[in-house]
Protein backbone atom coordinates (compact mmCIF):
# COMPACT_ATOMS: atom_id res chain seq x y z
CA UNK A 1 0.00 0.00 0.00
CA UNK A 2 2.71 2.79 -1.05
CA UNK A 3 -0.18 5.15 -1.10
CA UNK A 4 -0.71 5.52 1.71
CA UNK A 5 2.91 6.19 2.57
CA UNK A 6 2.46 8.59 -0.10
CA UNK A 7 -0.64 10.18 1.44
CA UNK A 8 1.06 10.36 4.80
CA UNK A 9 4.02 11.89 3.39
CA UNK A 10 2.13 14.60 1.44
CA UNK A 11 0.93 15.93 4.98
CA UNK A 12 3.72 14.70 7.39
CA UNK A 13 5.29 18.65 8.06
CA UNK A 14 1.67 20.11 8.98
CA UNK A 15 1.21 16.79 11.33
CA UNK A 16 4.70 17.81 13.10
CA UNK A 17 4.07 21.01 13.50
CA UNK A 18 0.62 20.43 14.58
CA UNK A 19 2.24 17.79 16.80
CA UNK A 20 4.68 20.64 18.10
CA UNK A 21 1.79 23.40 18.57
CA UNK A 22 -0.14 20.51 20.77
CA UNK A 23 3.21 20.76 22.79
CA UNK A 24 3.28 23.87 23.54
CA UNK A 25 -0.26 24.46 24.78
CA UNK A 26 -0.88 21.64 27.38
CA UNK A 27 -3.64 21.45 29.27
CA UNK A 28 -4.21 19.60 32.59
CA UNK A 29 -7.40 16.84 32.65
CA UNK A 30 -10.72 18.29 31.84
CA UNK A 31 -9.28 21.69 30.85
CA UNK A 32 -8.27 20.79 27.04
CA UNK A 33 -10.59 23.21 25.70
CA UNK A 34 -8.33 24.43 23.63
CA UNK A 35 -6.96 21.24 21.84
CA UNK A 36 -10.77 19.81 21.81
CA UNK A 37 -10.87 23.05 19.33
CA UNK A 38 -7.70 22.26 17.54
CA UNK A 39 -9.23 18.25 17.17
CA UNK A 40 -12.36 19.56 15.90
CA UNK A 41 -11.45 21.86 13.35
CA UNK A 42 -9.00 19.48 12.12
CA UNK A 43 -11.48 16.82 11.61
CA UNK A 44 -13.98 19.52 9.98
CA UNK A 45 -11.65 20.94 7.72
CA UNK A 46 -11.33 16.83 6.22
CA UNK A 47 -15.16 16.82 6.41
CA UNK A 48 -15.58 14.25 9.23
CA UNK A 49 -18.66 14.26 11.48
CA UNK A 50 -18.00 15.97 14.87
CA UNK A 51 -19.37 16.12 18.56
CA UNK A 52 -17.91 18.32 20.94
CA UNK A 53 -18.52 18.34 24.60
CA UNK A 54 -18.40 14.59 25.36
CA UNK A 55 -17.07 14.00 28.77
CA UNK A 56 -16.83 17.82 29.29
CA UNK A 57 -13.69 18.42 27.02
CA UNK A 58 -14.04 15.03 24.72
CA UNK A 59 -14.49 14.86 20.97
CA UNK A 60 -15.45 12.10 18.76
CA UNK A 61 -15.27 12.38 15.35
CA UNK A 62 -17.25 9.95 12.72
CA UNK A 63 -16.06 9.11 8.78
CA UNK A 64 -18.86 6.96 7.12
CA UNK A 65 -17.16 5.21 4.74
CA UNK A 66 -18.07 4.93 0.39
CA UNK A 67 -16.76 1.13 -0.32
CA UNK A 68 -20.33 -0.64 0.96
CA UNK A 69 -21.50 -1.82 4.19
CA UNK A 70 -19.33 -2.60 6.53
CA UNK A 71 -17.83 -2.84 10.44
CA UNK A 72 -17.97 0.36 12.56
CA UNK A 73 -14.81 0.70 14.02
CA UNK A 74 -12.67 2.46 16.50
CA UNK A 75 -9.36 4.41 17.79
CA UNK A 76 -8.72 6.47 20.70
CA UNK A 77 -6.40 8.29 21.73
CA UNK A 78 -5.68 10.93 25.15
CA UNK A 79 -5.52 14.75 25.18
CA UNK A 80 -4.31 15.92 28.98
CA UNK A 81 -0.70 16.93 29.86
CA UNK A 82 1.14 16.31 33.50
CA UNK A 83 1.51 19.03 36.02
CA UNK A 84 5.53 19.02 35.22
CA UNK A 85 7.30 22.21 34.51
CA UNK A 86 8.93 21.45 31.37
CA UNK A 87 12.86 21.53 31.64
CA UNK A 88 13.29 20.90 27.39
CA UNK A 89 15.12 23.78 25.75
CA UNK A 90 12.73 23.83 22.46
CA UNK A 91 11.44 26.09 20.57
CA UNK A 92 8.07 24.46 21.26
CA UNK A 93 8.10 24.00 24.39
CA UNK A 94 5.53 24.75 27.18
CA UNK A 95 4.05 28.03 27.41
CA UNK A 96 2.08 27.04 30.26
CA UNK A 97 4.24 27.46 33.46
CA UNK A 98 3.97 24.22 35.66
CA UNK A 99 2.36 22.30 32.88
CA UNK A 100 3.95 19.93 29.64
CA UNK A 101 3.38 16.78 27.47
CA UNK A 102 5.47 14.24 29.64
CA UNK A 103 4.20 11.33 28.12
CA UNK A 104 3.17 11.53 24.70
CA UNK A 105 -0.84 12.91 24.58
CA UNK A 106 0.68 15.50 21.92
CA UNK A 107 2.12 12.62 19.78
CA UNK A 108 -1.04 10.05 20.59
CA UNK A 109 -3.50 12.87 19.23
CA UNK A 110 -1.67 13.53 16.54
CA UNK A 111 -1.36 10.56 15.15
CA UNK A 112 -4.75 9.82 15.33
CA UNK A 113 -5.91 13.25 13.57
CA UNK A 114 -3.43 12.34 10.64
CA UNK A 115 -5.20 8.90 10.59
CA UNK A 116 -8.69 10.57 9.51
CA UNK A 117 -7.00 12.61 7.57
CA UNK A 118 -5.55 10.28 5.29
CA UNK A 119 -8.75 8.21 5.51
CA UNK A 120 -10.66 11.04 4.59
CA UNK A 121 -8.64 11.45 1.72
CA UNK A 122 -9.75 7.81 0.62
CA UNK A 123 -13.56 7.53 1.74
CA UNK A 124 -14.05 4.99 -1.36
CA UNK A 125 -11.58 2.10 0.30
CA UNK A 126 -13.15 2.67 3.35
CA UNK A 127 -16.01 0.38 4.42
CA UNK A 128 -18.51 0.75 7.46
CA UNK A 129 -17.82 4.02 9.55
CA UNK A 130 -14.32 4.44 11.47
CA UNK A 131 -14.72 6.53 14.57
CA UNK A 132 -12.48 8.29 16.07
CA UNK A 133 -12.26 9.20 20.18
CA UNK A 134 -10.61 12.26 21.23
CA UNK A 135 -10.35 11.04 25.78
CA UNK A 136 -9.74 14.28 27.84
CA UNK A 137 -8.08 13.24 31.69
CA UNK A 138 -6.08 10.25 31.31
CA UNK A 139 -4.03 10.90 33.92
CA UNK A 140 -5.36 9.86 36.89
CA UNK A 141 -8.73 10.73 36.62
CA UNK A 142 -10.76 9.10 33.71
CA UNK A 143 -11.66 10.43 31.18
CA UNK A 144 -12.72 7.42 29.54
CA UNK A 145 -14.78 6.53 32.21
CA UNK A 146 -16.76 9.80 31.64
CA UNK A 147 -17.15 9.90 27.86
CA UNK A 148 -18.40 6.23 27.97
CA UNK A 149 -20.99 7.47 30.68
CA UNK A 150 -22.06 9.47 28.01
CA UNK A 151 -22.48 6.50 25.92
CA UNK A 152 -20.11 6.76 23.06
CA UNK A 153 -19.78 2.97 22.27
CA UNK A 154 -23.73 2.56 22.71
CA UNK A 155 -24.32 5.52 20.20
CA UNK A 156 -22.50 3.34 17.64
CA UNK A 157 -21.44 0.06 18.98
CA UNK A 158 -17.98 -0.66 17.42
CA UNK A 159 -16.98 -3.96 16.63
CA UNK A 160 -13.32 -2.98 17.94
CA UNK A 161 -11.62 -0.37 19.30
CA UNK A 162 -7.66 0.13 18.96
CA UNK A 163 -5.15 2.65 21.32
CA UNK A 164 -1.64 3.33 21.18
CA UNK A 165 1.15 4.89 23.23
CA UNK A 166 4.49 5.92 23.06
CA UNK A 167 7.04 3.88 23.91
CA UNK A 168 10.58 5.09 25.30
CA UNK A 169 13.19 2.88 24.57
CA UNK A 170 11.94 0.79 21.92
CA UNK A 171 13.40 1.40 18.76
CA UNK A 172 11.10 4.41 16.92
CA UNK A 173 8.46 3.04 14.45
CA UNK A 174 8.71 -0.48 16.07
CA UNK A 175 5.12 -2.17 17.81
CA UNK A 176 5.18 -4.07 21.04
CA UNK A 177 1.98 -5.76 22.23
CA UNK A 178 0.69 -8.57 24.38
CA UNK A 179 -3.03 -10.37 24.68
CA UNK A 180 -4.56 -10.61 27.83
CA UNK A 181 -3.27 -7.92 30.74
CA UNK A 182 -0.64 -5.59 29.41
CA UNK A 183 -1.00 -2.76 32.40
CA UNK A 184 -2.26 -2.62 35.61
CA UNK A 185 -4.87 -1.46 37.64
CA UNK A 186 -4.01 1.93 39.66
CA UNK A 187 -5.77 2.49 43.02
CA UNK A 188 -4.68 4.64 45.90
CA UNK A 189 -5.05 5.21 49.88
CA UNK A 190 -4.87 7.42 52.64
CA UNK A 191 -4.25 6.02 56.12
CA UNK A 192 -4.30 8.12 59.64
CA UNK A 193 -2.86 7.22 62.60
CA UNK A 194 -4.17 9.21 64.91
CA UNK A 195 -2.63 9.27 68.60
CA UNK A 196 -1.81 11.35 71.41
CA UNK A 197 1.56 13.40 70.84
CA UNK A 198 3.67 15.29 73.54
CA UNK A 199 7.17 16.15 74.26
CA UNK A 200 9.81 14.86 72.55
CA UNK A 201 11.72 14.06 75.54
CA UNK A 202 9.28 12.09 76.97
CA UNK A 203 8.37 9.53 74.35
CA UNK A 204 6.74 7.08 77.02
CA UNK A 205 4.15 9.63 78.08
CA UNK A 206 3.08 9.90 74.00
CA UNK A 207 1.20 7.45 71.41
CA UNK A 208 4.03 8.00 68.65
CA UNK A 209 1.96 7.77 65.37
CA UNK A 210 5.43 8.35 63.54
CA UNK A 211 7.15 5.03 65.29
CA UNK A 212 3.65 3.26 64.43
CA UNK A 213 4.21 4.40 60.44
CA UNK A 214 7.35 3.80 60.26
CA UNK A 215 6.08 -0.19 61.34
CA UNK A 216 2.83 -0.25 59.51
CA UNK A 217 5.40 0.78 56.00
CA UNK A 218 7.24 -2.00 56.42
CA UNK A 219 4.65 -4.33 57.38
CA UNK A 220 2.69 -3.24 54.09
CA UNK A 221 5.63 -4.39 51.56
CA UNK A 222 4.98 -8.33 53.18
CA UNK A 223 1.32 -8.14 51.28
CA UNK A 224 4.10 -7.84 48.41
CA UNK A 225 6.86 -9.89 48.75
CA UNK A 226 5.27 -12.94 51.60
CA UNK A 227 1.70 -12.83 50.35
CA UNK A 228 1.37 -13.00 46.81
CA UNK A 229 2.32 -15.14 44.43
CA UNK A 230 5.65 -13.82 42.28
CA UNK A 231 3.55 -15.31 39.50
CA UNK A 232 0.64 -12.63 40.36
CA UNK A 233 2.47 -9.23 40.80
CA UNK A 234 1.78 -6.39 43.20
CA UNK A 235 3.45 -3.28 43.76
CA UNK A 236 2.28 -1.68 46.55
CA UNK A 237 4.16 1.76 47.35
CA UNK A 238 3.72 4.11 50.08
CA UNK A 239 4.66 7.32 48.32
CA UNK A 240 4.03 10.58 51.38
CA UNK A 241 4.21 10.78 55.01
CA UNK A 242 3.50 13.44 56.96
CA UNK A 243 3.98 13.97 60.66
CA UNK A 244 4.60 16.35 63.07
CA UNK A 245 6.17 20.00 62.20
CA UNK A 246 8.67 20.99 64.60
CA UNK A 247 11.46 18.96 66.45
CA UNK A 248 11.03 18.28 69.86
CA UNK A 249 6.96 17.52 69.79
CA UNK A 250 5.54 14.17 68.65
CA UNK A 251 2.75 15.15 66.83
CA UNK A 252 -0.83 13.22 67.01
CA UNK A 253 -1.28 12.48 63.60
CA UNK A 254 0.63 10.47 60.74
CA UNK A 255 -0.68 10.27 57.17
CA UNK A 256 0.39 7.72 54.84
CA UNK A 257 -0.75 7.56 50.94
CA UNK A 258 0.30 5.45 48.22
CA UNK A 259 -0.25 3.54 45.90
CA UNK A 260 -1.00 0.06 44.44
CA UNK A 261 -1.15 -1.98 40.96
CA UNK A 262 -2.10 -5.37 40.50
CA UNK A 263 -3.07 -7.22 37.27
CA UNK A 264 -6.07 -9.51 38.71
CA UNK A 265 -9.25 -8.13 39.56
CA UNK A 266 -9.16 -10.90 42.66
CA UNK A 267 -6.34 -9.42 43.89
CA UNK A 268 -7.00 -6.07 44.14
CA UNK A 269 -9.88 -7.21 46.26
CA UNK A 270 -7.93 -9.07 48.31
CA UNK A 271 -4.62 -6.50 49.13
CA UNK A 272 -7.40 -3.98 49.72
CA UNK A 273 -8.55 -6.10 52.99
CA UNK A 274 -5.04 -7.42 53.63
CA UNK A 275 -4.28 -3.62 53.93
CA UNK A 276 -7.28 -2.72 55.74
CA UNK A 277 -6.45 -5.17 58.42
CA UNK A 278 -2.68 -4.19 59.09
CA UNK A 279 -3.82 -0.56 59.43
CA UNK A 280 -6.06 -1.28 62.39
CA UNK A 281 -3.97 -4.37 63.77
CA UNK A 282 -1.10 -1.56 63.98
CA UNK A 283 -3.31 0.90 64.88
CA UNK A 284 -4.36 -1.00 68.04
CA UNK A 285 -0.62 -2.13 68.84
CA UNK A 286 0.28 1.22 69.31
CA UNK A 287 -2.78 2.07 70.88
CA UNK A 288 -3.68 4.18 68.06
CA UNK A 289 -6.73 4.99 66.04
CA UNK A 290 -6.07 3.86 62.91
CA UNK A 291 -8.12 5.29 59.83
CA UNK A 292 -7.76 3.21 56.40
CA UNK A 293 -9.35 5.01 52.84
CA UNK A 294 -9.00 2.99 49.23
CA UNK A 295 -9.81 4.90 46.39
CA UNK A 296 -10.79 2.67 43.48
CA UNK A 297 -8.88 3.86 40.14
CA UNK A 298 -8.54 2.24 36.87
CA UNK A 299 -8.46 -1.65 36.74
CA UNK A 300 -5.97 -3.36 34.56
CA UNK A 301 -6.07 -3.19 31.24
CA UNK A 302 -6.44 -6.35 29.00
CA UNK A 303 -6.12 -7.07 25.33
CA UNK A 304 -8.09 -8.92 23.13
CA UNK A 305 -6.47 -12.03 21.64
CA UNK A 306 -8.17 -11.73 18.73
CA UNK A 307 -7.70 -7.97 18.05
CA UNK A 308 -3.94 -8.19 19.67
CA UNK A 309 -3.22 -10.61 16.82
CA UNK A 310 -4.90 -8.39 14.37
CA UNK A 311 -2.44 -5.65 15.34
CA UNK A 312 0.36 -7.84 15.38
CA UNK A 313 -0.39 -8.95 11.57
CA UNK A 314 -1.03 -5.80 10.47
CA UNK A 315 2.07 -4.43 11.99
CA UNK A 316 4.29 -7.38 10.48
CA UNK A 317 2.77 -6.35 7.16
CA UNK A 318 3.86 -2.92 7.36
CA UNK A 319 7.06 -2.78 8.72
CA UNK A 320 8.03 -6.53 8.98
CA UNK A 321 8.35 -9.41 11.61
CA UNK A 322 11.46 -8.13 13.13
CA UNK A 323 9.63 -4.53 14.06
CA UNK A 324 7.13 -6.40 16.03
CA UNK A 325 7.87 -7.34 19.39
CA UNK A 326 5.56 -9.71 21.81
CA UNK A 327 6.25 -8.47 25.15
CA UNK A 328 6.88 -11.44 27.65
CA UNK A 329 5.28 -9.90 30.78
CA UNK A 330 3.09 -7.00 31.58
CA UNK A 331 3.97 -3.56 32.64
CA UNK A 332 3.31 -1.82 36.01
CA UNK A 333 1.71 0.80 34.64
CA UNK A 334 -1.86 2.18 33.95
CA UNK A 335 -4.03 3.26 31.62
CA UNK A 336 -7.75 4.50 31.24
CA UNK A 337 -8.09 2.84 28.17
CA UNK A 338 -8.93 -0.07 30.33
CA UNK A 339 -12.85 1.00 30.27
CA UNK A 340 -13.02 0.66 26.80
CA UNK A 341 -11.24 -2.35 26.61
CA UNK A 342 -14.09 -3.73 29.46
CA UNK A 343 -16.61 -2.36 27.14
CA UNK A 344 -15.65 -4.02 23.31
CA UNK A 345 -12.85 -5.92 22.46
CA UNK A 346 -9.58 -3.76 22.25
CA UNK A 347 -6.59 -3.61 22.19
CA UNK A 348 -3.08 -1.39 22.68
CA UNK A 349 -0.08 -1.52 21.05
CA UNK A 350 3.34 0.19 22.41
CA UNK A 351 4.98 2.71 19.24
CA UNK A 352 8.72 2.95 19.71
CA UNK A 353 9.84 6.39 20.40
CA UNK A 354 13.47 5.64 20.15
CA UNK A 355 16.14 6.98 22.59
CA UNK A 356 13.88 9.99 24.39
CA UNK A 357 13.97 10.21 28.24
CA UNK A 358 10.98 8.25 29.97
CA UNK A 359 7.70 8.98 30.59
CA UNK A 360 6.37 11.52 33.80
CA UNK A 361 9.95 13.52 33.84
CA UNK A 362 10.61 16.80 32.92
CA UNK A 363 13.06 16.12 29.88
CA UNK A 364 10.24 13.89 28.05
CA UNK A 365 9.74 14.94 24.32
CA UNK A 366 7.51 12.48 21.95
CA UNK A 367 9.83 11.47 18.45
CA UNK A 368 8.21 12.98 15.51
CA UNK A 369 9.74 10.20 14.16
CA UNK A 370 7.13 8.11 15.41
CA UNK A 371 4.13 9.98 13.72
CA UNK A 372 4.43 8.11 10.21
CA UNK A 373 4.41 4.57 11.13
CA UNK A 374 1.74 5.27 13.61
CA UNK A 375 -0.46 6.97 11.18
CA UNK A 376 0.15 4.17 8.67
CA UNK A 377 -0.85 1.84 11.42
CA UNK A 378 -4.02 3.33 12.60
CA UNK A 379 -4.82 3.34 8.63
CA UNK A 380 -4.04 0.21 7.92
CA UNK A 381 -6.20 -1.21 10.51
CA UNK A 382 -9.23 0.63 9.80
CA UNK A 383 -8.86 -0.73 5.98
CA UNK A 384 -9.08 -3.92 6.97
CA UNK A 385 -11.51 -6.20 5.34
CA UNK A 386 -12.37 -8.91 8.77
Amino acid sequence: MDWIRNAIEQILPELVALRHDLHAHPELAFEEYRTAEVVAQWLQRWGIEVRTGIGKTGVVGTLRGEAGVGDIVGFRADMDALPIEEANDLPYRSRNPGKMHACGHDGHTTILLGAAAVLAQCRERVRGCVRFYFQPAEEGVSGARAMLAEGVLEEMPPKWVVALHGRPGLPAGCIALRAGAILASADTFDIWLKGRGGHAALPHLTDDPIVAGAYLIQALQTIASRESSALDPVVLSVTQFHAGNTYNVLPTVAHLTGTVRCLQEGTRGRVRERMAQMVEATAQSWHLRGEFEWHDGVPPLCNDRAVTEMVARVATEAFGAESVQWLEHPLMGAEDFAYFARAVPAAMFLLGLGDVADWHTACFDFNDDAIAPGVEMLVRLALQRT
